[in-house]
């Protein structure tokens, strides 16, 4: 079809067309698009081409060529794309529309923080000395809340509500006409205050943003529950002081770190995201568990020792060892405390550290931690079953004294709904029956094949194990293969190791230990085996000398 030479011409390709400002829909740069081709030029009266140069139909002969003859649009083409035109008309009329509106406000807000700068709130030297109070404070014989109706928002004179000041964060910000309600953090919780008044107009409180760090003055009330109010109490400000003004718009708290931003994100910007509910609690938790190991240790007389964590040795294997220059010679980050630990037994008795260990696995599941807190003892003169009766001990005393403390039970039953105490006694199985019952359910090794024995049993099957007994598991007696060199062999099956690994519902593993050889040939023997020279372990074979 031809189109008169007084009648422009548009061209489009859907295949290598381009819809951009450079493009002028000529047929050395045709459009992409119909409708846009059709927003663009509609006005001027222009017909239109169109192709698919690389993907369109063939010639009944097969000639690719017919691919690119220009051809004008169907009727029902062109209808389609003018009803859609039409919607595009209404939907720029619209955004003008809210974009006038937004500019009109933006003004709006302008003229109403220009007029919030004349109103300035100073703290009366009437009202009664403020008591400084943290969110943890709630004995009633010190801070009084005041309960009921009153015709004044704020009134110490009948001496019901003490006056407090208290100073924090705001972790919550949320505007209702002309009441401003701020949930202010600090260390211990939160608390919910309520500017009202001239308090709520001021520039200051017009454009208070979240974590901004704040000292709030005023009276103590008693909340209803049905509220939520946090520890069912509120503060009814009457004067407030900025500390630090936190920045808002696109570089707030809420836009860098949004609930629904990937895990690298996250990661990225942990220093923010430890502010939230959720990480704040884990490292709570974390802290209160910490405490619980001290203590359990404690009660079963083992001593805390600080082992170090550049060392010249391995502990797990090679292939895992973080190495740096240490002053010419060559050294690790430490892959574990243990060994080092069991040079302290013939002085100080049982003994246990808190520290870090370190692995060389470049991996981004949860299981492989470049860095990690390493709770580690060693204990003398025990059987086998000694020890599995003490790691039962400790993970059960561990968790009674964790949740002794209400508010950390708070944290844990918040961050797990369905967390229950593990059931006593922990089952013991050894490795090569649960290699049977892996077979007898059908779960494959990570080859999709069926387990034998010698396999490192994965996580996954490992897991899956677990949550169908739904008990805790004390898995003994692994292959020596798949074992640490210096672990002692089981004198009934000396193709097995006396060592241990405590499988959780629902987690998985969560302790390993074994025997340690106590002869120094079956040592020497071992470092053989394993191809690590005897020389930098001189002071831990020095043990069995």
């Amino acid at each position: 079809m031809a189109a008169s030479s007084e009648t422009p011409v548009r061209y489009i390709d859907e295949d290598t067309g381009a819809d951009s400002p450079e493009v002028n829909g000529t047929e050395s740069a045709p459009f992409k698009t119909l409708l846009h081709a059709y927003i663009e030029h509609q006005e001027d009266g222009s017909e239109f081409r169109i192709r698919k140069s690389q993907t369109g139909q063939v010639s009944e002969d097969g000639d690719p060529a017919a691919r690119l003859e220009w051809k004008a649009p169907s009727a029902a083409a062109m209808k389609k794309i003018k009803s859609r035109y039409q919607a595009h008309v209404k939907k720029i009329a619209r955004e003008r529309e809210l974009e006038a509106e937004k500019s009109q406000e933006e003004q709006k807000r302008k003229e109403t923080l220009e007029e919030a700068k004349k109103l300035v709130i100073r703290e009366s030297p009437s009202l009664p000395k403020a008591l400084r109070i943290k969110t943890k404070d709630k004995d009633p014989k010190i801070i009084k809340l005041r309960s009921g109706t009153s015709e004044k928002e704020i009134d110490y004179s009948e001496g019901r509500g003490s006056r407090i000041r208290i100073s924090g964060w705001i972790h919550r910000l949320r505007r209702q006409k002309d009441v401003i309600f701020v949930t202010l953090r600090d260390v211990h919780g939160h608390l919910q205050c309520v500017l009202t008044g001239d308090l709520a107009k001021t520039y200051d409180a017009l454009t208070l943003t979240q974590e901004t760090t704040i000292t709030i003055y005023g009276e103590m009330w008693e909340c209803p529950p049905k509220q939520h109010a946090p520890d069912d109490r509120e503060l009814h400000a009457d004067y407030f002081e900025i500390i630090g003004k936190a920045v808002g718009g696109e570089e707030a708290i809420t836009s860098i770190v949004a609930p629904d931003a990937p895990p690298q994100v996250q990661l990225d910007q942990r220093h923010l995201l430890l502010r939230g509910d959720i990480q704040s609690s884990v490292i709570k938790v974390r802290a209160a568990v910490l405490r619980a190991f001290r203590k359990t240790f404690e009660e079963t007389d083992l001593l805390e020792v600080t082992p170090p964590c550049m060392v010249q040795t391995q502990v797990e294997g090679g292939s895992t060892l973080f190495e740096f220059d240490y002053y010419g010679e060559k050294a690790y980050l430490t892959q574990s405390s243990q060994l080092y630990l069991e040079t302290c037994l013939p002085s100080l008795g049982d003994v246990f550290c808190v520290q870090e260990s370190f692995r060389a696995e470049k991996s981004l599941t949860r299981r492989h931690l470049s860095e990690y807190t390493h709770i580690e003892a060693e204990l003398a003169f025990i059987t086998f079953d000694d020890l599995l009766d003490h790691l039962e001990l400790v993970i059960s005393k561990v968790i009674e004294h964790t949740l002794s403390d209400p508010q950390t039970a708070k944290y844990v039953h918040e961050l797990n709904p369905n967390f229950q105490v593990p059931e006593r006694p922990f089952k013991r199985m050894r490795y090569a029956d649960a290699i049977s019952w892996l077979r007898e359910h059908e779960i494959v090794n990570e080859e999709g094949q069926p387990h034998e024995f010698g396999d490192d049993i994965a996580e996954a099957a490992e897991r899956k194990m677990t949550d169908i007994i739904n008990r805790p598991i004390f898995l003994t007696h692994f292959p020596v293969e798949i074992k640490a060199f210096y672990m002692k062999k089981d004198k009934d099956d000396l193709r097995v190791t006396e060592s241990v690994d405590c499988l959780m519902p629902g987690v998985g593993e969560i302790i390993g230990g074994s025997m340690r050889m106590e002869d120094y040939d079956e040592l020497m023997a071992a470092y053989k085996r394993e191809e690590i020279d005897p020389a930098p372990y001189y002071w831990y074979t020095d043990q069995r000398k």
